[in-house]
């Protein structure tokens, strides 16, 4: 064995034991938050990618072998449900998006089942792999990207872009690599240098992961839901801000940014930030903005002189863009649907 394989496989079995340890931390912290259930699965990924890329990994079929490489190409799809959890605080996962990794797991199981015979069904199935890879991987930019002015949790907004940079530029690196070598004869030791890349990766993001507050992960690690209303009376810009909303009905403006919400007060944008993390108990600029929204909506459709008026119009009056977001909203909040909310409250 090289000096090089030796070094590679010393900083595999690091990597490896640095995402264990934070998949128990994830497990014994964080259980109940979904985000962290799904962290856990996108570290079992990532280990599977850091196996079946090292030198020693025995090449033939088997089914161990073919269990750790459909881990490792769930990887991105993953990564993408994790963007979607973490970066926007959702509680639950939607079926098209599971229905969708399932599918990419699916494909690459038929793609390495015909591995070996080759043909036009290895061919479109690692094609189909390969645009899943770049799909999942610029979605899960794009969740991080999208909603970083919203963002409240400060160490969690200034890691945005940092992954952005490295997990987006990697699986982009990794796709057209397994093109290049895959289809275009390029020698396989290239698959071997992207793939010890990795290591280098995993050691920055689990150090800034381990780098943030517990709190700033995924909240509080008791799992107490955030404080709604604390003494707002002993800061006054949280008294300022929650008069203003009640005065203005700021939250009526789809469109109002925390930018826009920090000028109508005459206030520096980083305070009110601190004010609506730290005070408010909120994580999430959209999720403050909403918990005013369904708290219009809920008292309109228990209103019987509204029972006539569309749902849609009373979600539009109070501040959503679109029907989509709304009722996702609806039913994370209050466990179902807003024609049952409703029907419970006629009768």
């Amino acid at each position: 064995m090289s000096i090089f394989s030796q070094i590679d496989l010393m900083a595999r079995g690091g990597s490896i034991a640095l995402l264990a340890l934070w998949s128990w931390l994830l497990i014994r912290d964080h259980r109940p938050v979904l985000a962290a259930r799904v962290a856990v699965l996108m570290n079992i990924a990532i280990i599977c990618y850091l196996l079946t890329t090292a030198d020693w990994m025995d090449r033939h079929f088997s089914v161990l072998g073919l269990t750790i490489a459909l881990g490792a190409g769930s990887a991105p799809g993953l990564f993408w449900l994790f963007s979607k959890a973490w970066f926007n605080d959702e509680k639950q996962i939607g079926l098209s998006s599971i229905y969708l990794v399932l599918f990419s797991i699916l494909n690459m199981l038929i793609m390495q089942l015909s591995f070996i015979e080759g043909g036009a069904v290895n061919q479109i199935t690692g094609a189909i792999f390969r645009l899943g890879m770049l799909a999942f991987a610029g979605a899960g930019l794009w969740e991080a990207w999208r909603g970083r002015n919203g963002d409240l949790v400060e160490g969690r907004r200034r890691l945005r872009p940092r992954i952005v940079a490295a997990v987006g530029g990697y699986v982009i690196i990794i796709a057209f690599t397994e093109i290049a070598v895959f289809n275009a004869a390029a020698p396989r030791w290239i698959i071997g240098i992207v793939g010890s890349s990795i290591v280098l990766i995993t050691f920055l993001f689990c150090a800034a992961m381990f780098g943030m507050r517990q709190a700033d992960l995924f909240g509080p690690v008791n799992g107490g839901k955030p404080i709604t209303a604390r003494t707002v009376a002993d800061d006054p810009l949280a008294e300022k801000l929650c008069n203003h909303m009640e005065r203005e009905l700021a939250w009526r403006d789809e469109g109002l940014s925390i930018a826009a919400l920090a000028a109508q007060l005459g206030e520096q944008e980083y305070r009110l930030r601190r004010v609506i993390n730290g005070q408010l108990g909120h994580r999430n600029f959209a999720a403050f903005l909403n918990g005013y929204r369904l708290t219009e909506v809920k008292a309109a459709l228990a209103d019987p002189s509204q029972k006539e008026v569309p749902i849609i119009t009373i979600a539009l009056d109070a501040g959503f863009g679109s029907l989509g977001p709304f009722n996702r909203a609806f039913r994370e909040a209050e466990g179902m649907t807003p024609s049952a909310f409703r029907a419970q409250a006629a009768g």
